[in-house]
């Protein structure tokens, strides 16, 4: 019987073995599928071993930093692609806003936001199966001036992608593009089948060919296997990406996925370590449904993670910001801002991302 196998038979006799992953993942190795199987199903009594494993990873690499994002949702709704999770698709009847791409305005107001708001990263997100020659046009007309004004990283979530479309967002300054795989391959066809899992790794073999940095994750809680989370995990591993958002699956009412139950808390926190233990340089972050199934365990969620959102998501809402600093704070980390300015003072409480007016459909 190996370490790994005793070491979940033997609840917390072995708090080494975790320790061990530890130092085999800092000198350069890579955990097994059966060592990541075996975070996810270590016992509570082993949660805290198994978190200090994972802190000792994100602080080799990224000491106690933590990277802030803020989100704008660009164009919303309008989507043909039946992801069974998303409320923006065919298949959702869930009351979301519908509108085109927002005015030029409103994404640069979201970057001021972003600047006030310590963010690191400004991701803008466009719905729909893969970006229109407008939606390009729409970018390349935009980014420059956000780089310019407000020295942001920009990251832009706009679909399936091929090479060219990729090389014109690299030429215009996007730093990054978010394609989430979002689950395994062989569990893929459970969520969506309007475009197939190998759509998906096409699209980030197309943006790594055009020099970009990667972002890319999952959701956890659709009704997967544990084997499938560590499947996404070791996928995402060899591409290497740069960013890594885990979110946790939020049931919107009118989508398929709307009876999923909430998940364990310390569940979540073990999926965080395995996603640090499988990925040790991605940035990751704690993203959509940290605030629904982490609740009050979301600060033990950075000691595996070096990145959150800070404000709302696609069509859900967020804590508010000074939450999310204080938690920072309370833990001794620190929000960093990496080649950007000092953008003045942080939004005051209770303040939100301006949120574009839905337009007619």
């Amino acid at each position: 019987m190996s370490r790994v196998e005793q070491s979940t038979t033997a609840g917390s006799e072995r708090p080494a073995v975790w320790h061990e992953m530890a130092d085999r993942v800092v000198a350069g190795g890579r955990l097994s599928r059966q060592q990541a199987l075996a975070v996810l199903r270590s016992d509570d009594a082993q949660l805290l071993d198994v978190l200090s494993a994972a802190y000792r990873v994100r602080r080799h690499f990224f000491g106690n930093r933590v990277h802030l994002n803020l989100l704008i949702n660009a164009k919303s709704g309008l989507c043909g692609e039946d992801c069974g999770y998303c409320s923006q698709g065919r298949r959702s009847t869930a009351p979301v806003a519908r509108y085109n791409l927002v005015d030029p305005h409103q994404v640069i107001e979201g970057a001021k936001l972003a600047a006030q708001r310590r963010a690191r990263t400004y991701c803008i997100v466009i719905s729909g199966r893969a970006p229109q020659p407008r939606d390009i046009e729409w970018l390349t007309e935009l980014v420059p001036q956000i780089k310019r004004d407000y020295r942001l990283r920009v990251c832009a979530s706009v679909g399936l992608l091929d090479r060219p479309q990729a090389d014109r967002l690299k030429a215009c300054g996007v730093d990054r593009v978010n394609h989430n795989l979002n689950t395994s391959a062989r569990f893929y066809p459970r969520i969506c089948t309007t475009h197939t899992y190998e759509d998906r790794v096409r699209t980030l073999e197309a943006v790594r060919a055009a020099g970009l940095e990667i972002c890319s994750g999952g959701i956890v809680g659709m009704g997967e296997e544990d084997s499938d989370v560590v499947d996404l995990a070791l996928e995402l591993g060899r591409f290497q990406v740069e960013a890594l958002p885990v979110n946790f699956l939020i049931p919107i009412p009118g989508t398929p996925l709307e009876e999923q139950g909430r998940l364990d808390p310390r569940y979540c926190l073990r999926v965080l370590a395995m996603f640090r233990l499988t990925n040790p340089r991605s940035e990751l972050r704690i993203a959509a449904g940290r605030e629904l199934h982490l609740g009050p365990l979301q600060p033990l969620g950075l000691y595996a993670a070096n990145s959150l959102f800070v404000g709302d998501y696609l069509t859900t809402k967020g804590q508010p910001p000074e939450e999310d600093y204080r938690m920072i704070q309370a833990l001794g980390f620190e929000a960093v801002v990496e080649g950007a300015p000092e953008p003045g003072p942080i939004a005051p409480p209770g303040r939100r991302q301006p949120g574009p007016r839905p337009q007619p459909e």
